[in-house]
């Protein structure tokens, strides 16, 4: 008995974050950068950040991905956990991806105000940071990474 690989198995397996950094969103400043494959499901990944990031005003992300597929409106969903518990959500729209490209998104993340954000010794560790993958509702991939203060 042998399933016929799905739409979703398909793009997965075309599919590599070869890249992210996280920048410091008003001087540029590269403050974290990995080339792990976080994209990857059925494992949790881990990140170590500095926890200056917590200071910046705003946060750009890049990533850098390659794509075997065509997706016709490549989508990310996070949620931000602690301890277990949802404290923030976002949704972030990339579009239209050419099969067989390698594409850079960056995006944005403007931070809480500094009275509501928690301390670096309280997050390290307790911060899970939730991405599914999607091309228009169909979901490619899920992530799971855990976030280290340091």
């Amino acid at each position: 008995f042998q399933t016929m690989p799905s739409k979703s198995d398909d793009i997965l397996k075309g599919f590599k974050l070869n890249w992210m950094n996280l920048r410091d969103g008003e001087s540029g400043k590269i403050m974290w950068q990995g080339s792990e494959d976080l994209s990857l499901p059925d494992s949790e990944h881990e990140a170590r950040v500095p926890k200056r990031i917590l200071k910046c005003k705003s946060v750009s992300r890049e990533l850098n991905f390659t794509s075997q597929e065509q997706m016709e409106n490549f989508r990310l969903e996070q949620k931000i956990y602690f301890k277990g518990t949802v404290i923030e959500e976002w949704n972030f729209e990339f579009g239209f991806v050419i099969p067989g490209s390698t594409n850079t998104w960056q995006s944005i993340i403007e931070a809480a105000p500094e009275s509501q954000m928690m301390s670096a010794s309280a997050l390290s560790g307790n911060v899970l940071i939730e991405t599914l993958f999607f091309d228009e509702d169909l979901l490619v991939s899920k992530s799971r990474v855990r976030v280290f203060y340091v």
